[in-house]
């Protein structure tokens, strides 16, 4: 019967893929990453080991029972003034075996002009958007964990209003012994309740991701690769204006075929992750989906790297992290957390 279970695990996220191979997608700000770990690792990883409360937004799994009385708060400038935040606390039942994780992230976009179709300004209007989750997770076994989120989600531009449902399942296999742990996890599994629009047909930013990482033995060196996208093997974008081999499908613009090399490793992201001494941790990470679609062809720079610092203590971690999209554009990622549970007691439930 055990077995069984770990089986529906394993397969639940290739059942519910089907659901959105294609088409435009509503709440493209849940791929935003929420923490500076999560920038520093490149926006994408699953199987990352470490004491990060915000991890556990990558994959529910992660979340484990030492992350119990965290509080977390983070703070990003993002391009065009837009500002957005993350807040997170965690939670450990040892009665339940179970730990608990709660956060809220929003978007701010600013003061926006409300103008008529001739140009006349008539005011102006704040959009915003933000989701509310809830995250379980437990161990099976002596290696592996699952866990799940649930995702309330909100929207507002205007007088174009939205609110969706989604949930994120993750799995992870640990061998600390030897330093390795791998990943599954399905994202943003859900639908809208209520659309922007009677006539949109937009479907979740749905992703499924596969991972691993490897401390190694002799240099205090984490590092690890994850796979995004792997029911959809073609995720290049071109303006129709600048490629011969492309088709316009679904109001979609995409390459009709050829680089298969480059499309494979479109969906990797590597990182690293350098503890130097006790306290200091540097992280660095590569994503070749963001430089290959937002870099200038002429001027590549930095585009699609990722760097971030942190200090990490029992009862503090202060993180900065830049990431690069273009040359001369990126943006600043800053978070702090405190150990309520070494400070004050708090939690981790029926422990005085």
């Amino acid at each position: 019967m055990k077995y069984r279970f770990l089986i529906i695990w394993l397969f639940l996220p290739f059942a519910v893929s089907a659901q959105v191979l294609g088409g435009r997608q509503s709440y493209g700000f849940l791929e935003l990453p929420p923490s500076p770990q999560i920038t520093a690792l490149g926006g994408v990883n699953v199987a990352i080991q470490g004491n990060d409360l915000s991890t556990a937004l990558l994959n529910p799994a992660l979340l484990r029972p030492e992350m119990g009385g965290q509080l977390q708060v983070n703070m990003a400038g993002y391009n065009g003034g837009i500002k957005y935040g993350h807040a997170g606390f965690g939670m450990y039942a040892p009665k339940l075996a179970t730990s608990f994780a709660a956060s809220l992230q929003y978007v701010d976009y600013g003061n926006i002009q409300h103008t008529d179709v001739t140009g006349n300004v008539l005011g102006t209007f704040r959009p915003a958007d933000f989701t509310f989750q809830v995250t379980a997770s437990r161990r099976y076994l002596q290696k592996w964990h699952y866990g799940l989120t649930l995702k309330y989600i909100r929207s507002r531009y205007f007088d174009y209003r939205s609110a969706g449902l989604a949930a994120d399942v993750g799995i992870t296999f640990s061998d600390t012994a030897r330093g390795w742990q791998a990943g599954l996890v399905a994202t943003n599994m859900g639908t809208q309740f209520t659309k922007y629009s009677a006539t949109e047909n937009a479907t979740l930013p749905f992703d499924l991701q596969i991972g691993i990482s490897k401390r190694l033995e002799h240099v205090p060196i984490q590092l690890s690769a994850t796979i995004h996208h792997l029911h959809q093997f073609d995720i290049r974008y071109a303006g129709p204006d600048l490629r011969e081999d492309i088709r316009i499908e679904n109001g979609d613009t995409l390459r009709a075929g050829g680089g298969g090399i480059d499309n494979l490793f479109r969906h990797f992201v590597l990182a690293a992750q350098w503890n130097i001494g006790k306290y200091l941790e540097v992280t660095g990470a590569y994503n070749h989906l963001r430089r290959q679609e937002l870099s200038l062809p002429e001027r590549r720079g930095l585009s699609g790297f990722s760097l971030g610092v942190g200090i990490v203590v029992k009862k503090i971690q202060i993180r900065y992290a830049r990431s690069w999209y273009q040359r001369a554009i990126g943006f600043h990622h800053i978070g702090c957390s405190i150990s309520l549970q070494q400070w004050a007691g708090i939690g981790i439930f029926d422990k005085r």
